[in-house]
């Protein structure tokens, strides 16, 4: 019964038709900054590079490193 974790960085945009929309990136660098993503959010939105049902993606609303564990406490029988 192993425990594992997963670390996920979700950036979180505002967008034209009032929405928010959050793009999520698998395993972030240990090291990476608030900063460094703000960067990274100001070129997708400068450069426009993701639209959906919602719209151009218009400011920024949030960052956040979402670290999980999980123990899995039940092994089904082998067949």
């Amino acid at each position: 019964m192993p425990v594992t974790t997963r670390k996920v960085l979700r950036m979180t945009f505002n967008t034209a038709t009032g929405k928010t929309v959050t793009l999520t990136l698998p395993d972030p660098k240990a090291d990476l900054t608030a900063a460094q993503i703000e960067t990274v959010m100001d070129q997708i939105i400068a450069k426009n590079l993701f639209t959906g049902q919602g719209g151009d993606y218009l400011s920024k609303q949030d960052i956040k490193i979402v670290d999980t564990s999980t123990n899995d406490l039940f092994d089904p029988p082998a067949a």
